[in-house]
């Protein structure tokens, strides 16, 4: 095996930094934290350790896989950082899977397995498109939300709300009540699953129609 000339690295770097473009800029329309530079850059990376474990191995002979080890493990601390925790939901797994498997994607064409790179990203690009499609519609079809509301307190105020809620939701998760004894004011945190089609206008009104409501948030 011979060390990689000059012109075939440029040729696996730019290949390496469509590659990432082509699924980062998937994640850049769906507004993730990583999105399409991100994608490239972490490519573009992983193809230049590749490269560069292959050439220093044969000139050195050192072993090739160590440098490239560490970017299989490395990676998972960059993807934790596109990981947000909201409440109960969790957004950005897909992403920081994008970048994990991009960056394989990186490697894969840094050893000169074009074919098996373009492979990778066809694949990658049909489960974020298609796939999310058909998992909108018949698999994830309930949001967990957290309802937040401010009432003046008087008898059966926090029954009605939870008779309220519950009519709405599939099922309340958790239910937690803060009362101002100087005031008379009652602060009634709601957990629970909706149906994705239940709207947040249409939820506003009904929670708003309760006698001695003062405010309303809906996360």
């Amino acid at each position: 095996m011979t060390v990689i000339p000059s012109y075939e690295i440029f040729i696996r770097l730019a290949a390496a930094l469509i590659a990432g473009g082509a699924i980062g800029f998937e994640r850049e329309r769906d507004s993730q934290p990583a999105g399409l530079r991100t994608h490239m850059i972490v490519s573009l990376g992983a193809a230049l350790v590749m490269i560069l474990s292959i050439n220093m191995g044969i000139e050195y002979g050192s072993d090739p896989a160590r440098l490239a080890a560490q970017v299989v493990s490395g990676i998972g601390f960059l993807g934790a950082g596109a990981i947000l925790r909201f409440g109960f939901n969790v957004k950005g797994l897909t992403t920081a899977s994008t970048l994990w498997t991009t960056a394989m994607v990186g490697l894969a064409i840094g050893y000169g397995y074009y074919l098996v790179a373009l492979f990778a990203v066809i694949i990658m690009l049909i489960v974020l498109t298609l796939v999310e499609r058909f998992e909108k519609k018949f698999v994830r079809v309930n949001v967990i939300r957290t309802v937040v509301i401010d009432v003046r307190d008087r008898e059966g105020i926090i029954r009605e709300v939870r008779k309220t809620i519950s009519k709405m939701a599939d099922a309340v998760m958790a239910f937690n009540v803060q009362k101002s004894i100087k005031n008379k004011h009652l602060r009634i945190e709601i957990v629970a699953r909706f149906n994705r089609n239940e709207k947040l206008e249409d939820m506003m009104e009904v929670i708003s129609a309760i006698e001695s409501v003062r405010g309303i948030k809906i996360e």
